[in-house]
């Protein structure tokens, strides 16, 4: 049997641990089954990147709040639902396996960049930078910000790392009572702004939503990274449905039908948060990042202790995030380059995200979109393979001649929001790419030729069976005149 990620073998014997005293009951109930794996689904969904990027959007898109919502919820929710399944249906057991059907190397590839994405580049600095905007920033002067987030940082990735190494339990100790407490705080805001608003949701929008809202919502939900976070985490959900006495023929169903309950939480509370940061721009100004405008609502309905305890919990959130980012990223690291150790690993992505994160929250979500620009179109054409893959037996000439379509595509649009796109070069070629392609202009060309990529990988798959059928029929009445 395959060894498992540390990641994945932390998580699942928390969760069989912490429900421990009602797997009898479960094995009896298949309700309950559903409702226990959706809790867990709901918990991988949704951190504290789920909470700012809502009110973000909220306020960017004013009175196109509900267009940009729907946008939002298809790569915020739907996304991450159909990895997990993709993950299910062609029984991977990583990333790597739903990338290697193009080729091995591409596995690899896929894989190194997935975790640097959601690893040391973006994803657990910006665990720090969050954590920092909300719980510590509003209480330092201007002054002290810089400084104040280098000592915070240090620690806190410091300490990440050292728990990483002894293995500590800290993580299911604070998980257990910190989630509830996280969605208490969470629905009590959401609630105290139904009571009492801080404005209508008619407000001013912002232009990147005057005319597209429905396709910047779209894109703005790359930014919770649960896409392509999901491919390298899901198999943890596989492993939970498997432990609980499911055959792996009956886990895509169970994690189906476990997905929608989840998938419909999630849209409840987002949509609440999209119409938090809409209202509070009826007393407050647009912030610069979702964490600093949802520490202002804070501390608006509930005082500065509000917005300390706020701090305190997410804070909280984000390390036991930050500490499974570093066992996931530290563990495949290690094993598809098993020279450089497991520590090293973890030495890599703790000083590597220290030093990311300095750069500030407002300028690690300006860099990661053009990173994501790239990694979104690349995840959903896999996602997408590997739930269709039964058609076509995971051919290879399949999936190389979609990726060969969307890698262009993906790349452009990368290009084109790049924060430097004054470019020369850069300006001209995406010009000519957002004229000629079309929703190009939208960050949505990829769309097209991966369309065109299948239509032309299915017809030399089809080719190939048809010739491969007619050589063994023209051998059978071979070997009959024989």
């Amino acid at each position: 049997m395959r060894n498992r990620p540390a990641a994945e073998i932390a998580t699942v014997d928390f969760f069989i641990a912490e429900k421990e005293g009602k797997i009898k009951m479960l094995k009896k109930g298949k309700r309950n089954n559903t409702v226990l794996v959706a809790s867990l689904i709901f918990g991988m969904f949704f951190g504290a990147g789920n909470l700012i990027f809502p009110v973000q959007l909220g306020q960017m898109a004013g009175s196109h709040w509900l267009t940009a919502a729907l946008g939002f919820l298809l790569t915020g929710t739907l996304v991450p639902f159909l990895a997990i399944l993709a993950i299910a249906v062609t029984h991977s057991r990583g990333v790597y396996d739903i990338a290697k059907p193009a080729a091995p190397w591409f596995g690899t590839l896929f894989l190194v960049m997935l975790h640097l994405t959601i690893g040391p580049f973006f994803g657990t600095p910006r665990t720090a930078a969050t954590a920092f905007s909300m719980g510590v920033s509003p209480f330092l002067p201007a002054k002290y910000q810089t400084i104040g987030m280098l000592v915070f940082s240090a620690i806190f990735f410091a300490l990440a790392y050292y728990l990483s190494i002894k293995e500590s339990n800290v993580v299911a100790w604070i998980a257990k009572y910190l989630n509830p407490l996280f969605l208490v705080l969470i629905v009590s805001i959401v609630i105290l702004s139904f009571v009492l608003p801080m404005g209508s949701l008619k407000q001013a929008v912002q232009p990147a939503y005057q005319n597209n809202a429905f396709f910047q919502g779209f894109l703005d939900g790359y930014n919770t990274m649960d896409g392509i976070a999901l491919l390298a985490l899901a198999v943890t959900v596989v492993y939970a449905v498997e432990g609980l006495g499911y055959s792996k023929e009956r886990v895509p169903k169970m994690i189906a039908k476990s997905g929608l309950l989840s998938i419909l939480a999630e849209v409840l509370l987002y949509l609440s948060l999209i119409f938090l940061g809409t209202s509070s721009l009826g007393l407050l100004k647009m912030a610069p990042n979702g964490a600093t405008a949802f520490s202002q609502i804070v501390g608006h309905y509930a005082g500065n202790f509000g917005t300390l305890f706020t701090g305190l919990v997410v804070t909280l959130a984000v390390f036991t995030t930050a500490m499974g980012l570093f066992a996931s990223f530290s563990q495949d690291m290690h094993r598809t380059f098993p020279k450089v150790s497991y520590l090293n690993w973890l030495r890599i992505i703790a000083f590597g995200s220290f030093l990311t994160a300095n750069v500030g929250l407002t300028n690690i979500i300006a860099w990661a979109t053009p990173v994501l620009m790239l990694m979104y179109p690349l995840a959903l054409a896999l996602i997408f393979l590997s739930l269709f893959s039964n058609f076509f037996h995971r051919s290879k000439i399949v999936y190389r001649s979609v990726l060969l379509f969307v890698a262009p595509a993906a790349l452009l649009d990368s290009f084109a929001n790049l924060p430097m796109t004054n470019l020369p070069v850069i300006s001209n070629l995406v010009s000519y790419y957002h004229q000629f392609i079309p929703l190009a202009s939208l960050g949505l060309g990829w769309l097209l030729p991966s369309i065109v990529g299948a239509c032309v990988g299915l017809l030399f798959y089809s080719l190939k069976n048809n010739r491969q059928e007619s050589t063994l029929v023209d051998d059978s009445v071979q070997r009959v005149n024989d």
